[in-house]
């Protein structure tokens, strides 16, 4: 299985020829995946999935399933959306998913939570959407949410810490200058290293193994 990052939250994995794709927003640019057999969308904010890019994936790929929270079906009313809660499991072509967390961080008392689930992928991958929910396994891989409105660093490297994946790539990283980009990085290497981690500092277009660490 590898990993491809690409723009901000969005990352397609690859198994066996066949594709799934996660969080296809509004900051990530065209998405192609030939052998698609499942999309996952973590919450209903538009830079983690807009109209453009699901029915382009699905003009190309008819009756593709759609894995998401409540919030997203009924933010993404026009779509058949397969609505999953923390704790399923569900198969798509080699793809084993398993859902974690329920509730979108906070940003601010203000500001409503919404629906977020954190994805693993054959127990080996995980991304959290925006979250900090952690899964129940040690992981190859962590998809390290690096940038946005509700996190801080030291948040970031604190759920490093607490996951202890053998490595890492930064996502969410729209919101960042180039700086703030490799401040980030660098907090996340050096909590990827307490526990004997490697942080990759991947370009949008850059593709990991999973499984080879």
């Amino acid at each position: 299985m590898r990993v491809t990052k690409r723009e901000h939250a969005c990352m397609i994995l690859d198994e066996e020829g066949r594709q799934l794709v996660i969080d296809p927003g509004n900051q990530t640019g065209p998405v192609s995946a030939p052998g698609l057999v499942a999309i996952v969308i973590t919450h209903e904010h538009a830079d983690h999935w807009d109209e453009p890019h699901l029915r382009d994936l699905l003009a190309a790929h008819p009756g593709t399933p759609i894995y998401a929270p409540a919030g997203v079906a009924q933010a993404a009313s026009g779509f058949d959306i397969t609505v999953v809660e923390a704790g399923e499991r569900v198969t798509a072509g080699p793809f084993r998913l398993r859902f974690f967390g329920g509730r979108h961080a906070e940003i601010h008392r203000s500001i409503p939570i919404v629906d977020n689930l954190g994805v693993l992928v054959n127990e080996r991958f995980y991304y959290p959407g925006d979250s900090f929910a952690a899964p129940d396994v040690r992981v190859e891989v962590l998809a390290t949410p690096a940038g946005a409105p509700w996190l801080k660093i030291s948040e970031v490297m604190d759920f490093v810490m607490a996951v202890a994946p053998r490595a890492t790539f930064a996502v969410h990283d729209a919101p960042l200058s180039p700086m703030g980009l490799e401040l980030a990085h660098a907090r996340i290497e050096g909590a990827a290293k307490e526990h004997g981690g490697v942080h990759h500092r991947l370009q949008p277009g850059d593709s990991l193994p999973v499984g080879e660490h």
